[in-house]
């Protein structure tokens, strides 16, 4: 892999948005911060390769340095993956987990409320990771007791615990006010803590509603039909130009010069390429332009 800075994909540090970097043979890392308004011009090079395992706080190499899709989110290779999910909440691989988690219900959009469990050291960063608009935690305890919580509303309430990124980008512009959004949580809410068969070992956390629409800078992507652009995979020698507009999950939201489309890119698409400065003023990354919001939850593919 050399020795160049690979990016790691996106990061939330607090309610900033940024870019993560390693050097994996060094033992190093550092974040690069993208705020509204921070000009960007960079290329992607060589070859998007495999980031590894992250173990106790540092990097493991990939053995093989696999060389990844540059269509695809995932930073990992297949045996990589494997080996991640071998000692995974999500992947249920670690029951044995003693940490405290939280179990929360989040706001995307209209009729996309989905519930789930993050370990409660981390705070908010899962919403924020995930591009929730807003989100009440439901409540605290031990991880299978959490886990009950979230089959419990699945079961009971058809509660979802995912959504697709297509879904959540189409959502995030047609939005309804502020005080309708925490209605819906605050309704969701009630109703699974009135729920029989809550488990005994998780407890209740009282409704209270936080909103990220000015943390993402939802105001600013445009609801205009075709005013969006998606950038839907990554070759060496692409260069991506424009100005940070917005950002929500792993989404980011550039303002192009002149009058083209703000584009949309998942930064996870970056993650394991070495970028260097651009050498042209115009993006040249393959886009798609998207059509109207009601159109893109058949997209799923694209993106």
């Amino acid at each position: 892999m050399g020795t160049s800075w690979r990016c790691t994909g996106p990061r939330w540090s607090g309610e900033a948005f940024g870019l993560g970097w390693c050097r994996p043979q060094r033992a190093e890392e550092r974040l690069s911060a993208l705020p509204a308004g921070k000009p960007l011009a960079f290329a992607v090079e060589g070859e998007r390769r495999c980031l590894g395992v992250r173990r106790a706080g540092r990097w493991i190499l990939c053995p093989r340095a696999a060389v990844l899709d540059g269509a695809g989110a995932r930073d990992q290779c297949g045996d990589c993956a494997r080996l991640d999910r071998s000692r995974s909440v999500a992947a249920d691989t670690m029951a044995d987990n003693p940490r405290p988690y939280g179990v929360y219900l989040a706001y995307f959009g209209p009729g996309l409320l989905k519930v789930g469990i993050t370990a409660a050291e981390r705070g908010a960063a899962r919403l924020l990771e995930q591009g929730a608009v807003g989100y009440s935690w439901l409540g605290r305890g031990p991880l299978m007791a959490a886990r009950r919580a979230e089959a419990l509303l699945g079961s009971a309430l058809a509660v979802r615990d995912r959504f697709g990124k297509a879904e959540k980008r189409a959502a995030r512009r047609a939005l309804p006010p502020a005080a309708e959004r925490a209605a819906a949580v605050a309704a969701l809410h009630h109703e699974a803590q009135s729920l029989p068969g809550w488990p005994e070992a998780l407890q209740q956390a009282p409704y209270a509603y936080v909103d990220h629409s000015e943390v993402f800078g939802l105001d600013r992507i445009p609801a205009e039909p075709g005013a969006l652009a998606a950038i839907a995979a990554l070759r060496a020698g692409d260069e991506i130009v424009g100005a940070v507009l917005a950002a929500a999950g792993s989404d980011l939201y550039l303002e192009q010069a002149g009058t083209g489309p703000v584009l949309v890119m998942d930064t996870r698409l970056l993650a394991g390429w070495v970028l260097r400065g651009a050498a042209g003023q115009v993006t040249t990354a393959a886009v798609v332009r998207e059509g109207r919001p009601e159109d893109e939850g058949r997209q799923e593919g694209l993106f």
